[in-house]
């Protein structure tokens, strides 16, 4: 028989060796009687910061004992535990006659390809960016040296998408078979095992490049293909169902297109509006970032030094409510970098990120607000993303055409001052940052929220928040501010079959796991309904 154990502790001191004698100690057995045990979720319980503590919850086989089971059911958060499938479908039985194009190679493109692949489809990847190993060096000289901004080789375009370059967080409210089949997936692509069951994952922007080469490597054993450097530019319906795609690179023919533009292709979203694909405006996350010393966020939420060096750099989340609307942080790169998130010549903005070591002094996290459409100023299915290019522009325009980050004391902010041209603020963003007024960059109603909110944080933070603080921005890229329609059960575009819209550029995902888990899906409805290119099942 399988049980949970739920809410064992143990001192963030002891090591994961202790946790046989803790299991057997509470459930009242021998630890001689485990025959397996696996962890299911860990996180850290910091409430107490002179007692910090890891909390577990504990998958564990035990032997079929009536007696046992019966002594079990009387024991406190011990429960019987079956494990939920993966739906993992047989093919279906109607025939491709072209083989599914992926657009993107960003979260929910690599995974829908990568399951395409794993089955059989044989999938063709479009993207508009470079190979992984062809990014990196373009966004250090971005970032280092003054290099101008290419618009298809970018922190946004790319192997990997934005999230290859944008900390690497796996954090996911979803739980469930298809978030274990995705984690899985990237500990078989280089992640460590952890990742399976920490409350919030982090493989850092260091090591998502490698494990977007291996996906690419074991889809392409697969007999899957990638085309970089091909933007899409045109879809072909015929008849209510998609045919083929025009790209940068020539025709494609295809029946089946899982559509992962990310959240940033602005072309790509105004031309598919056009060619008829239905969407509509969606509340979408935007803000500012605000930056600490690191050493301030651990003292606050370790207590006691020697928790450092076993925890290393400290994260947090932070609510508070913001006069009508909540402010939250949002992406926080503990020992992290400010770096820039623009797919647009002439328009600015940022984003964080961290490695895998978190060792940088400083820490950032996005203060973000939900922007409702009635704020977009028109009913335009695109009105956000002209919202979006409003103020980007104007941060532009603050950093002196040159990707400066506008920068503002939190004080400043707060008290309505303005200091401008100052390039002496400490700050993360390698490119250079000067002052101005950061009210420019974001709607009123956003910056009332963010004014509101700021001092409520600092309360639950006894002062400790907002001290020695910095706010950069804006931060406009934290969500889609639209959404394509889709069937949900067919997954498909009402009145284009075949087209299949995805992760967060299509409006239905918040992060790396949820946008793989939603590119997962469509692959999987394919496989459902279709048999592989080249195979005919007998009905």
């Amino acid at each position: 028989m399988q049980v949970r154990l739920t809410n064992l502790r143990l001192p963030v001191e002891a090591g994961e060796l202790e946790l046989p004698r803790q299991i057997s100690q509470r459930l009242g057995i021998r630890t001689s009687d485990l025959s397996s045990w696996k962890i299911l979720r860990k996180s850290l319980d910091a409430r107490s910061k002179r007692d910090l503590q890891f909390v577990y919850t504990i998958a564990v086989q035990l032997p079929d004992d009536p007696q046992l089971n019966k002594r079990l059911t009387k024991k406190k958060d011990v429960e019987s535990f079956v494990s939920e499938n993966f739906d993992d479908p047989p093919p279906g039985e109607q025939s491709l006659s072209d083989r599914p194009v992926v657009i993107g190679a960003g979260p929910a493109g690599l995974l829908a390809g990568y399951y395409l692949a794993v089955r059989g489809y044989r999938p063709l990847i479009i993207e508009r960016g470079y190979p992984v190993k062809e990014r990196v060096p373009v966004i250090r000289a971005f970032d280092r040296n003054h290099a101008p901004h290419e618009p298809e080789n970018n922190y946004l375009f790319g192997e990997g998408g934005a999230g290859c370059f944008s900390d690497g967080k796996l954090t996911c409210r979803m739980t469930g078979p298809d978030v274990d089949w995705v984690l899985q997936s990237f500990v078989t692509c280089g992640g460590r095992d952890s990742i399976l069951y920490e409350h919030r994952p982090h493989l850092g922007s260091n090591k998502l490049p490698m494990i977007c080469r291996n996906f690419r490597r074991k889809i392409e054993a697969l007999g899957g293909e990638y085309r970089f450097q091909c933007r899409l530019e045109s879809i072909e319906v015929r008849d209510g169902q998609i045919v083929g795609i025009g790209t940068s690179s020539g025709p494609i023919a295809t029946r089946h297109v899982v559509l992962g533009t990310g959240h940033s292709a602005r072309d790509t979203y105004a031309m598919l509006h056009g060619s008829g694909l239905p969407m509509r405006q969606r509340a979408f996350q935007l803000g500012l970032r605000i930056e600490q010393p690191q050493a301030e966020v651990n003292k606050w939420k370790y207590g006691r030094s020697e928790y450092l060096e076993l925890l290393g750099a400290a994260d947090y989340s932070i609510v508070a409510k913001g006069g009508t609307q909540d402010l939250y942080s949002f992406c926080m790169c503990a020992g992290g970098y400010v770096i820039p998130s623009v797919s647009e010549p002439g328009q600015f903005c940022t984003n964080g990120m961290s490695n895998s070591r978190h060792d940088t002094p400083f820490a950032n996290a996005g203060l973000m607000v939900t922007l409702d459409p009635m704020h977009f100023g028109s009913s335009h299915p695109l009105a956000g993303v002209e919202l979006q290019r409003k103020f980007e522009a104007i941060a532009f325009e603050m950093g002196e055409g040159d990707y400066l980050s506008p920068i503002q004391r939190v004080s400043d902010f707060l008290a309505g001052r303005a200091v401008v041209g100052d390039r002496s603020y400490p700050c993360s963003y390698e490119r250079g940052t000067i002052s101005n007024d950061l009210r420019a960059v974001l709607p009123g109603v956003v910056i009332e929220a963010i004014k509101s909110g700021l001092p409520v944080m600092d309360q639950k933070w006894r002062g400790a928040f907002l001290k020695e603080a910095m706010l950069v921005g804006p931060e406009m890229r934290g969500s889609a501010p639209l959404r394509m329609e889709r069937d949900e059960i067919t997954r498909e575009a009402p009145g284009i079959a075949g087209l299949y819209p995805v992760g967060e550029g299509a409006g239905y995902a918040g992060g790396i796991v949820s946008a793989a888990v939603d590119g997962l899906r469509s692959a999987r409805e394919i496989v459902r309904r279709f048999a592989p290119l080249g195979l005919r099942l007998e009905a």
